[in-house]
């Protein structure tokens, strides 16, 4: 009940939008692979930013 109004941290949302990139490569990935590629690279960029974070 008290987590309900917790906030976010940037890393939380940084692994939030990098799994949802993932997650649209795949679909992607099915269909235009040059799309699923573009949106590979984004979530890569995200990871990065993710590990310079947490380091």
């Amino acid at each position: 009940m008290f987590g309900l109004f917790k906030k976010k941290s940037e890393v939380e949302k940084l692994q939030e939008q990098y799994q949802k990139l993932q997650k649209e490569s795949f679909n992607l990935s099915k269909v235009d692979r040059k799309a699923a590629d573009a949106k590979a690279v984004e979530a890569d960029e995200i990871m990065k930013k993710i590990e310079a974070l947490t380091k």
